[in-house]
């Protein structure tokens, strides 16, 4: 895999042929805990991933053996004054919106701690792989904030909204296999495997049309919280973008033609 480093504690990753990628948080010191520069630096990598287009998944990981991210770096945080905090927070929401709004599908290889800002990122993604020791929930209340970095809006969207504010107003933390049985993860890997299951789900997901991928993504996020009517004008839109593409064309003939397709991405 080639290596772009975005600041100190920030990779991207990609496969030789460029079509999957892999977001890495890599500050083991602080166990991924988010600082304004880490902040920073997710969000610069996050735009550079969204305006490649050979990219067609995305999977966001962590360096540290025990933990995914804890969250937010309340070392720093500590010195704030009011205004600094003020400041700090166009680059908190930067980091979470850039993952968030990645064109392409993306994957959460979380082991160990997922906390607070931690487990934000990981519900940014579409899909969340974990292995048998993750630990994950939002504890903002007890230290006397909210979720800030999507969790009161992107968790309901999971779990429901009666057992996403069981889940906020307790701040309590969930073991991997109790999160697998609430839907706060979506599969559960072999201990220590967590990162090579979600990049091989990567790779499966991204063998399809890229065209069709962002497109679907598209779909799926915008129809969100719509009505059922609205939603399907949304679908129907996403489908002409996909309807006409050099994609369709080439998807259909290597069907008929019993081979894999070549995707001209267009």
């Amino acid at each position: 895999m080639g290596e772009e480093r975005f600041g100190e504690w920030v990779a991207v990753r990609r496969e030789p042929d460029g079509h999957v990628a892999e977001l890495v948080l890599d500050r083991p010191k602080a166990m991924n805990a988010v600082s304004t520069e880490m902040a920073r630096n997710i969000g610069d990598a996050c735009a550079a991933l969204a305006a490649d287009r050979r990219v067609r998944a995305v999977v966001l990981s962590s360096t540290h053996e025990r933990a995914f991210c804890v969250g937010a770096d309340l070392k720093e945080r500590n010195s704030f004054s009011d205004a600094d905090l003020s400041r700090q927070r166009p680059y908190a929401r930067a980091a979470y919106t850039g993952v968030l709004e990645l064109p392409v599908p993306t994957i959460a290889a979380v082991h160990g701690f997922a906390l607070g800002g931690g487990f934000e990122l990981a519900l940014s993604c579409d899909l969340i792989v974990a292995d048998p020791t993750a630990v994950v929930g939002l504890p903002e209340v007890s230290v006397g904030v909210i979720p800030g970095g999507g969790g009161t809006q992107l968790l309901p969207r999971r779990v429901g909204a009666a057992r996403a504010a069981e889940l906020i107003f307790t701040a309590r933390r969930v073991e991997a296999e109790e999160a697998r049985e609430l839907g706060l993860v979506d599969r559960l890997a072999a201990r220590g495997e967590d990162r090579a299951e979600a990049l091989e789900l990567a790779r499966r997901i991204a063998a399809n049309s890229p065209v069709g991928l962002r497109a679907a993504k598209r779909a799926l996020r915008t129809g969100w919280g719509m009505d059922l009517r609205a939603g399907l004008e949304v679908e129907d839109a996403a489908w002409r973008s996909v309807a006409f593409s050099g994609d369709r064309a080439e998807g259909v003939a290597a069907f008929n033609e019993k081979r894999a397709p070549r995707w001209p991405g267009e």
